[in-house]
């Protein structure tokens, strides 16, 4: 009975150790199967990057070009009294420099400066200025 039990334990043991090498091998193997899928992609989304980089070169830039002097023309087109912003500098509006009511908004042609002087202020020091 003896030899029965250590034959059938050297049996468990052995089965033990080959499904342990078994489990090992095919970590092993797909540890090389994801190395090698990591290959694989990174050349083909090398080689796709590029050839979409140059299909899109191809392709959009006389479409680029042409939408370009298209948009120029509508752009000479648009009306000049378009708001835009004007920043108040030493020359002009000089008591506006870092004032919270400076607005130097051109509206139509005509600037903006604050809702409190329209027209700006004529001295460096104006009454109502206030830090930004």
């Amino acid at each position: 009975m003896e030899q029965l039990q250590k034959d059938l334990t050297e049996i468990v043991e052995t089965v033990a150790g080959e499904v342990e090498l078994f489990f090992l091998g095919m970590s092993e193997m797909v540890d090389a199967f994801f190395d090698l899928t990591e290959e694989i992609t990174e050349q083909v989304q090398s080689t796709f990057v590029t050839e979409v980089d140059q299909y899109l070169q191809e392709l959009a830039e006389p479409f680029f070009s042409e939408t370009y002097w298209e948009l120029e023309d509508i752009m000479a087109d648009l009306d000049p009294g378009f708001p835009y912003e004007v920043e108040p500098t030493p020359e002009k509006n000089a008591a506006c420099i870092g004032c919270n009511n400076y607005h130097g908004q051109v509206y139509g042609g005509n600037l903006l400066v604050c809702a409190m002087h329209p027209h700006g202020w004529d001295d460096e020091s104006c009454p109502d200025w206030e830090r930004e």
